[in-house]
């Protein structure tokens, strides 16, 4: 299962896990969590939105 390798992934994950779950609005998803929502079942979308963020940097190094 993947995990999230920066808060703003986790984050997007949570969001498009939101959506997934009917609690909010696929309309309410841009970008990331759009895609997310689109392209990642349930329970993958749960694991990576489940990753600690103490060590996670704010946004993913592109190198």
């Amino acid at each position: 299962m993947p995990k999230a390798t920066s808060k703003a992934q986790q984050q997007a994950a949570g969001a498009a896990l939101s959506a997934k779950r009917g609690e909010t609005s696929k309309s309410d998803l841009q970008g990331a969590s759009k895609q997310m929502y689109e392209s990642m079942t349930e329970d993958e979308l749960e694991e990576m939105a489940s990753t600690d963020r103490s060590d996670l940097p704010e946004t993913a190094d592109d190198d």
